[in-house]
């Protein structure tokens, strides 16, 4: 289960109306604007700085619903699912009828392996909105934790008749004959699924799943290939389809899809033990070895692993190595004649007659023993085994495929979890002022701009301001130190370029603890002491583009979710204020790239390609190191078609450090 539910929080949260509080003060606390900042650190997964929001508010009125609610969907973002219950029941216990608190609860107890828990958190919830789609998709898949299938199939029943377009229902039915071993009731359900929706990749690999059960080969490659092409190109399809070729005898296709397959995920455990395998049946032995090492790196325990290398160390040469692997195998597995065979022939090699007649001498009473009655293990005669089957020896030689328990990947698929399946393809952020940054291994370009630098000439202990793409959440401690700031930060000079720095500088900090209208209000302050100081308009037009993103989620709320007393009185802004203060940008600081590519980020929004090739080659001429602006570049023009020129921008944001600026060239270019 991962540690995030954020889509869901984006059609949990309303509007938002922000003020700063002063620690300390929670007796004076305005507490429903102080629950609206907790809920904007939420919607921007800020969770540590939510929750303190959440505690100032529960420490002035406990007996508010509300906060406890917020505080516990923060909880469970962070991986505290026995502190999200707990919240979660605070929530239930003072109102009831609050529906969302029986789903966070439920998807809680999930993690918790409470099933029966969940189960009954459900089937509340669904008293109270009997045709909610995600609680009756998570119950059904609750049911099947429990091994209640009747129950499983019959709620997906019911979920087919309130929604007869959701075709993830009979994808869940797929995965419930599955469970009951009715393979082809499976595979008719996910015919199904994909005769109702043949754009959706997920269909498509799961039917393929289910044929290579099946041992149709043939058409599960196709299907398999169907999905990559839709836009899942992740490793479990490229492996999935390695095994159709392989056992198609295609081995060249084979280790093709390997090789993409770790590419992707270069430490996918039956990628590198199968793809070891095959290196090895066609004599390429070192690198064999290599897939070996790194199965043993990643679980030094495998020992069917380090006798495969054992046998491949061998081949090479590597005669005190393989006699180390054997040795380290027969020590695990006392019984295994084979071992002893292979290392009794080393130990004649390198000269030790007597170790090889005591290996033969096991051996012999071994044999012995088999043919005077001591039981032995019947012949296995399929040629690949499960993932969990690591238990016996002489499967060393099998290929790996992925464990009965989800084969199709639905019998883990709660709503309101993200999914790792498919790796959205989406433009980089829009460049933020701020003075924290996430750190990068592998982009080593620092955004840079003179006056930039001048606004950190001169500020003693204060952070550097930083231009970048890699905002991250604020510690606790940087939190208070920027309410220590708000507190503490002078604004003594009446009109001039002072005055606006003064402003600015506080502007920032609201916008850090993530009260935007405070900040708002001091960059109005600052336009008004100095109209050319062209950093108030960029920070305002980025905090104003968040301001959107939270509005525009209001439009999505499930009903019943809490509503502050009064309403929020938020208008809704467009993206025109936000373009007018980048084109303000542009006018006065020309050679300042940054307010092209975000003029662009949102122009792209807005669908206005042209214009955003535009400003993103602009960008690109003021700096030729721009990463992020290559890549967006490259997505523009692929999506206008223009496939050669994409490729060749994603490529060069590739060399400056986006790594995923590889893995989109490759779906664009099949």
């Amino acid at each position: 289960m991962l540690n995030a539910i954020a889509k869901s929080i984006r059609n949990l949260l309303l509007p938002i109306a922000l003020l700063s509080v002063p620690a300390g003060l929670e007796a004076q606390i305005n507490t429903d604007r102080v629950m609206d900042i907790g809920r904007n650190a939420l919607y921007f997964e800020d969770y540590v700085l939510s929750i303190q929001y959440f505690n100032q508010v529960i420490s002035v009125k406990p007996y508010l619903c509300e906060p406890y609610f917020f505080r516990g969907l923060a909880k469970f973002n962070l991986g505290d699912y026995q502190g999200a219950e707990d919240d979660c029941t605070r929530t239930i216990d003072c109102n009831p009828f609050v529906v969302n608190a029986y789903q966070v609860r439920g998807l809680a107890r999930i993690n918790l392996e409470d099933y029966a828990g969940a189960i009954e958190d459900y089937r509340t919830a669904l008293r109270y909105d009997p045709e909610n789609i995600g609680v009756l998709h998570n119950v059904s898949l609750c049911y099947l934790q429990e091994k209640q299938y009747e129950m499983a199939d019959s709620t997906l029943d019911y979920l087919l008749k309130v929604s007869p377009g959701y075709t993830d229902a009979y994808m869940l039915k797929s995965e419930v004959s599955l469970e009951r071993g009715d393979t082809a009731a499976a595979f008719t359900y996910a015919d199904t699924a994909v005769s109702r929706d043949p754009y959706d990749a997920r269909y498509w690999s799961a039917r393929a799943t289910i044929r290579l059960m099946q041992e149709d080969y043939k058409d599960a490659e196709g299907d398999l290939t169907q999905a990559i092409r839709l836009g899942i190109d992740n490793a479990p399809n490229f492996i999935n389809r390695a095994l159709a070729r392989y056992n198609q005898k295609d081995l060249r296709g084979a280790m093709a899809d390997y090789n993409e397959a770790l590419d992707l995920d270069p430490d996918n455990y039956i990628g590198l033990y199968n793809r070891g395998l095959l290196r090895a049946q066609v004599g390429d032995d070192n690198r064999a070895i290599e897939d070996f090492d790194k199965v043993l790196e990643m679980n030094p325990r495998n020992m069917m692993a380090m006798f495969n290398r054992a046998l491949l160390r061998e081949n090479t040469g590597d005669y005190a190595g393989a006699i180390d692997d054997y040795t380290r195998v027969l020590q695990r597995y006392p019984e295994f004649a084979y071992g002893y065979r292979r290392r009794a022939d080393l130990y004649k090699k390198t000269g030790n007659p007597r170790l090889a007649a005591k290996d033969e001498d096991k051996l012999l009473n071994m044999a012995l023993d088999e043919q005077f009655g001591k039981q032995t293990k019947a012949d296995d005669t399929r040629q690949t085994r499960r993932e969990s089957d690591d238990d016996d020896v002489d499967n060393y030689e099998k290929m790996i495929v992925a464990d009965d328990n989800n084969l199709t990947g639905y019998n883990n698929d709660y709503r309101g979890r993200i999914q790792n399946r498919n790796v959205e393809v989406r433009m980089q952020p829009m460049v933020a002022m701020t003075y924290y940054e996430q750190p990068s291994e592998i982009i080593n370009h620092s955004l840079y701009h003179k006056a930039i630098d001048a606004l950190n000439s001169g500020q003693g202990g204060t952070p550097k301001l930083l231009m970048t793409t890699r905002e991250r959440p604020l510690t606790e401690s940087e939190v208070e130190r920027h309410f220590t700031l708000i507190n503490s930060r002078k604004l003594d000079e009446a009109t001039g370029h002072g005055c606006a720095e003064q402003h600015f500088r506080r502007a920032l900090d609201f916008y850090l603890v993530q009260d935007f209208d405070s900040a708002v209000g001091d960059l109005d302050d600052a336009e008004a002491c100095d109209g050319s100081f062209f950093p108030t308009y960029f920070l305002r037009s980025l905090i104003n583009c968040k301001k959107i993103e939270v509005e525009r989620s209001q439009q999505t709320a499930e009903a019943g979710l809490f509503k502050p007393e009064g309403g929020t009185g938020l208008p809704f802004h467009d993206y025109d204020t936000v373009l007018a203060d980048l084109d303000k940008v542009v006018e006065l600081a020309p050679d300042f790239p940054y307010a092209y590519y975000n003029r662009a980020c949102v122009k792209a929004m807005l669908r206005d390609f042209l214009g955003a090739l535009d400003d993103l080659g602009k960008a690109i001429e003021l700096d030729g190191s721009f990463a992020e602006a290559y890549y967006n570049r490259g997505l523009v023009n692929v999506f206008l078609g223009n496939n050669r020129q994409g490729i060749d921008d994603l490529s060069r944001a590739g060399e400056l450090g986006i790594a995923s600026a590889y893995n989109v060239i490759k779906r664009f270019r099949k």
